[in-house]
């Protein structure tokens, strides 16, 4: 997890122990799988011998800037003060927050370690220098990778590629990677998704912070007993003098630091010749300094900073007024949701954050969980998120989908890094509906008596104009349109052992909204019978099942006898 950045001096130090201390720093652990030898006692560090295996880091370079000699605020002061004092006490604000929930994630999954988020803020701060002084967005994303030197054996460690260039952009060797420099190999054991996005992402703060934290607890490490903590840190990169910078900010971020607005962080300081500046992708060499010429006299030289290494007077930035604490997280939007069961949500559960002069807080992460006995779900079926707050302090939760499961369950915001009371809101899944249903033949339904209606009863649900799946529908042959109930004779359906059944309810339409009955059958009765649909949501129709008594032919009258004629009258 070494920082892309080059390795400092303690600003000031000029004491003969300190720069042997900084010479020890520059050649520590420039080979993989090295215990490096102890170089002294120093900041309380021990002798604990590093864990096996290749250091997190690959023991890639890092800062060696140490903290102040002021302490940030007086020992027992809270450490949630607004931005006052050193500046070294400010960590950025997503940066903080990260560092502030891997505490309380590991804190609930493995009590027994005892890490400190401090701790994990003492080796972000040697590694990057805060994720570059805070510039992530709002989920916690770096602007761009941070990306330590190639571990190719030329003054670092020699270590062949494992991600086919993946994470750090190169296929020949691996690179430390993100704002806690891990290399890919061991990223690819230790990555962690801590901001609900889907992702194991080495440049995300927060799941790398979180990473972090659980690789320092690993074989059941108990961080509160010193040799615990320090072999912890030593497996982070096999260097002595490493371990006691980290112990230093360790020891200065306990005693006090404030959240500064992302972005604004103090850099360690990469001027000197032996560093190379933010950004860049590999490590420079340093210039050689070219020899005098006899009779030629030499450029003045700026003055030389402490520490070494020369850098122009800058102007400096323009005080800023410190941003009150966040104070209160409070719902922005309806305070209960409906869906339909397997569809979404129209509502979002939105909040708003403000902090204690009751302004809007910007580009604050919020994590949304749904809690209950429920399958409902954000989009990818997971059941929290993280997300920014925007320029007005608002922010909505992911659309939510309902799943089959009816009922009510809760969606619970909060601010991430901070001990506010959530906000929740009420969720209900109502069952599937249709507000109509037709059927999808105009053909009479007809039948003899004691037969078997020949044609399919078939209908279609919708639910506002669209097919409405999995809708539960009754059928009812009623006695007339005044009295929906069952009628007692008539056409029916087979229920079990063929007795008739003239109510069915265990009727669901298809994916295409579609739902064909099971086959009708008249009884001895003749006439003009209704069959009623209904589903839930209101949908209804009416059909007609006639029963016709077959033909009977009829046989023609007899011809009446003719009537006998009268004789015909004599002719006269």
């Amino acid at each position: 997890m070494a920082a892309q950045f080059g390795r400092r001096l303690r600003r000031g130090a000029t004491t003969t122990a300190v720069a042997a201390a900084a010479v020890a720093a520059l050649s520590a652990s420039q080979a993989p799988g090295i215990t490096h030898a102890t170089t002294g006692d120093s900041q309380g560090a021990s002798d604990a011998t590093p864990p096996p295996g290749t250091p997190v880091t690959g023991n890639s370079p890092y800062y060696t800037d140490l903290p102040p000699l002021n302490t940030p605020d007086k020992p027992g002061t809270s450490v949630d003060l607004p931005a006052t004092g050193t500046a070294e006490a400010g960590i950025p604000a997503t940066v903080l927050a990260a560092y502030k929930q891997a505490q309380q994630t590991i804190a609930a999954s493995d009590p027994g370690c005892h890490v400190p988020w401090q701790l994990l803020a003492a080796i972000g701060k040697v590694e990057s220098g805060q994720a570059r002084g805070g510039k992530v967005d709002a989920d916690g994303t770096t602007f761009s990778p941070i990306l330590g030197p190639v571990l190719n054996g030329v003054g670092f460690a020699n270590i062949s590629d494992t991600d086919n260039g993946a994470f750090d952009g190169d296929s020949t060797h691996d690179r430390a990677v993100g704002p806690m420099q891990f290399i890919p190999s061991t990223w690819a054991t230790w990555g962690q998704d801590a901001n609900g996005d889907g992702r194991k992402d080495p440049n995300n703060i927060y799941d790398a912070a979180l990473a972090a934290g659980r690789y320092l607890c690993a074989g059941d490490r108990d961080l509160g007993v010193k040799s615990h903590l320090d072999r912890a840190i030593l497996g982070y990169n096999h260097s002595q003098e490493y371990l006691r910078t980290v112990l230093s900010w360790f020891d200065y971020y306990k005693r006090g630091t404030h959240e500064v607005p992302d972005g604004t962080g103090v850099l360690p300081d990469t001027s000197g010749p032996d560093s190379f500046p933010a950004g860049a992708e590999t490590l420079p060499s340093p210039s050689p300094t070219p020899p005098s010429t006899p009779g030629t006299t030499p450029r003045p030289t700026p003055p030389a900073k402490p520490g070494g290494g020369t850098k122009p007077p800058t102007t400096p930035p323009p005080t800023t007024t410190p941003p009150s604490p966040i104070t209160r997280i409070e719902r922005a939007g309806a305070a209960e949701l409906t869906a339909m069961a397997g569809r979404d949500f129209a509502e979002k559960a939105t909040v708003r954050v403000k902090n204690a002069a009751g302004r809007t807080v910007a580009k604050q992460p919020v994590r949304f969980e749904i809690v209950g006995d429920t399958d409902a779900r954000f989009a990818g079926g997971k059941a929290s998120t993280v997300a920014a707050t925007g320029a007005d302090g608002t922010v909505a939760a992911p659309v939510i989908k309902a799943g089959e499961k009816t009922g009510t369950f809760t969606v619970r915001a909060s601010v991430v890094g901070r001990t506010l009371p959530p906000v929740s809101f009420t969720g209900t899944v109502v069952p599937r509906a249709a507000d109509a249903i037709r059927r999808t033949s105009h053909e009479v339904l007809t039948a003899a008596p004691g037969a078997e209606f020949a044609q399919a009863v078939e209908l279609k649900a919708t639910y506002q104009g669209s097919a409405a799946e999995g809708v539960a529908v009754t059928a009812t042959l009623i006695k007339s349109a005044e009295d929906p109930t069952a009628n007692d004779k008539g056409p029916y359906f087979k229920g079990p052992e063929d007795k008739p059944v003239r109510t069915l309810t265990d009727l669901k339409t298809r994916a295409d909204g579609l739902l064909t009955l099971p086959k009708i059958f008249a009884d001895g009765e003749t006439g003009t019978f209704l069959l009623r649909l209904t589903t839930a949501g209101g949908g209804t129709v009416t059909i007609e099942l006639k029963v016709v008594a077959p033909d009977t032919p009829t046989t023609p009258p007899a011809t009446p006898p003719a009537t006998p004629s009268a004789p015909a009258s004599p002719a006269a």
